[in-house]
């Protein structure tokens, strides 16, 4: 069992909307089903920022720039006594600066979601998605 490093992106557009993106079923997993920011593992030898340009552009075709590094965190999953899931998430905010959106035949689904729209989809974001966007402080207060 490895520790996965994973990067990603908050990213806002020039209306302030948050971009989301969720798995295709088939994919499984730990996100599985529930809706993410854009990201992934990254690649030994790359640099973070550069993880993460290579994961928004894999998933959703948009070119980013990065702007505020967020404060790390890791989520540590087990079952039965042995440990199945460490993630460490290092994520930065970032706003978009050109492509147009297509997710990625494994992502299958994105959307802009305006940050005032958050609490009706709460339920459908990924606890640690949750997480990132109270780290992002991106969330309405009666999220906290």
């Amino acid at each position: 069992m490895e520790i996965m490093v994973a990067v990603g992106a908050v990213i806002e557009d020039e209306e302030g909307r948050i971009l989301l993106v969720r798995h295709v079923p088939q994919r499984r997993g730990f996100w599985q089903g529930k809706w993410i920011c854009p990201g992934g593992r990254l690649s030994c030898g790359e640099k973070i920022e550069q993880g993460i340009n290579r994961e928004v552009k894999e998933e959703t075709n948009l070119k980013i720039e990065l702007t505020t590094p967020l404060v790390p965190f890791e989520r540590i999953v087990e079952e039965k006594g042995q440990t199945v899931l460490h993630v460490i998430y290092i994520d930065w905010m970032a706003k978009l600066v050109g492509g147009e959106l297509h997710p990625a035949s494994d992502v299958g689904e994105a959307m802009w979601v305006a940050k005032e729209d958050l609490p009706q989809i709460w339920n459908e974001l990924h606890d640690d998605t949750k997480k990132l966007l109270r780290i992002a402080k991106i969330v309405p207060k009666e999220l906290y």
